[in-house]
């Protein structure tokens, strides 16, 4: 079976209300991205972007999913639409690694950090 480690960041991490969604699969460790990223809170859920200009070390969790649960994770988060799913560097990992970014125009007052949720 095809396996795909995903760098989950925001809804989908443990403890979060669409974690459910990865049930049965393999939680593998918390981890963070290059610093060439930042998360935007989009309301009740963040947005991950590219922003080599200013960017963070965003923390997560890595998984290792299925094909099923992939195409189901691909449809909550709206890809292509919504969200793209494309490879991510992560610190300390060599290997194809995939991340949801957001695929729309992120509000000139959304706020941002390096981790969801926001720090109060």
């Amino acid at each position: 079976m095809v396996k795909t480690m995903l760098f989950i960041y925001g809804t989908l991490k443990s403890g979060q209300q669409g974690n459910d969604l990865l049930a049965g699969q393999e939680f593998l460790r918390p981890v963070q991205t290059i610093p060439i990223y930042r998360l935007y809170s989009l309301g009740w859920h963040p947005g991950l972007v590219l922003d080599r200009g200013s960017g963070l070390a965003v923390r997560g969790e890595l998984w290792s999913v299925d094909e099923r649960t992939l195409a189901k994770l691909d449809e909550y988060e709206g890809v292509p639409h919504w969200y793209t799913r494309d490879f991510v560097g992560i610190a300390d990992l060599v290997g194809d690694v995939q991340a949801y970014f957001f695929n729309g125009p992120v509000p000139a007052d959304a706020p941002s950090g390096d981790q969801w949720p926001l720090p109060a």
